[in-house]
């Protein structure tokens, strides 16, 4: 019943994300244009505090606490992580895209910059985009931090990677503020 349950539910998902992508004119054949999968919307989340603009900010459970763990090693190392965004609902990145259509962006330069609504990493609550004091938030220019440089060292010792490096496979911007964390598989005993 609960495989049953499961594929229903999934089934629900698409169609609501499908009508999403009709009602916005994202282009069929999206995903597999970008390689990026079908996102599941988090059930379950707790906050992780503020965000720079005080925003409650909310992740899966599992990644908080990675989340939670990286922060205060990277603390003890002198950096400071700051939070700018991180779960995302389905209806929050269609507002983003509808935002960005009405300013009169054409939505193949939106989709370079933004996942359409069911493909962003922010749905499953283990997604963070982060910042650090003196550095504009969701630009570029943060590669050049000393937090950035801390991550690239450290972050997947916590099971985070960063998702949109430079010359990606997805068709998205480099992002090297976009840290997704992974959960790590152990090993079947033999």
């Amino acid at each position: 019943m609960a495989v049953l349950l499961s594929f229903f539910q999934k089934y629900r998902y698409r169609k609501r994300i499908a009508a999403i992508h009709g009602s916005l004119g994202i282009p069929a054949g999206y995903a597999r244009a970008c390689r990026i999968a079908l996102q599941p919307e988090a059930t379950s989340l707790m906050s992780i505090g503020p965000d720079v603009y005080n925003r409650e900010q909310l992740m899966n459970p599992r990644a908080a606490q990675g989340w939670f763990t990286m922060r205060k090693a990277a603390s003890a190392d002198g950096i400071e992580l700051q939070v700018v965004s991180a779960f995302r609902s389905v209806e929050y990145q269609e507002a983003i895209l509808r935002k960005k259509l009405d300013s009169g962006q054409c939505m193949n330069e939106i989709l370079c910059v933004s996942a359409a609504p069911g493909y962003s990493e922010h749905h499953t609550g283990r997604a963070l985009d982060l910042t650090t004091p003196g550095f504009a938030v969701l630009e570029e220019e943060f590669e050049r931090s000393d937090a950035f440089a801390w991550l690239t060292e450290n972050a997947a010792g916590f099971s985070f990677h960063m998702s949109f490096p430079k010359d990606n496979p997805h068709g998205v911007i480099y992002e090297p503020w976009h840290w997704a964390w992974i959960e790590q598989r152990k090993p079947e005993p033999r």
